[in-house]
């Protein structure tokens, strides 16, 4: 699977875990130099807080496009460095 954004690939996987209809990326899958640290947290009460990356791909920015939940719950333990994407990110096959 790829995370398409601003026709750049930002993470690439054929190991990617499905939860909810998103697809979760391992952690060494991602390329880091897309994505900047973001202030913002969610919580889910089954997953835990997320915290949140913004991504920035050939000078544009779209801000918390990613999560990952940095402490899951216990029944979310699976995705632990996992990272998930939403805000116009296309994930392909």
């Amino acid at each position: 699977m790829k995370a398409i954004w601003n026709n750049q690939i930002i993470a690439e996987s054929d190991e990617t875990i499905v939860i909810e209809n998103n697809h979760y990326f391992p952690e060494e899958s991602i390329k880091s130099e897309f994505f900047e640290d973001s202030d913002t947290h969610t919580s889910c009460h089954w997953k835990g807080v997320a915290s949140y990356k913004t991504l920035v791909v050939n000078g544009e920015t779209n801000k918390d496009a990613a999560w990952y939940y940095p402490e899951p719950k216990e029944m979310a333990k699976g995705i632990s460095g996992y990272y998930a994407f939403w805000r116009g990110v296309k994930i392909e096959s």
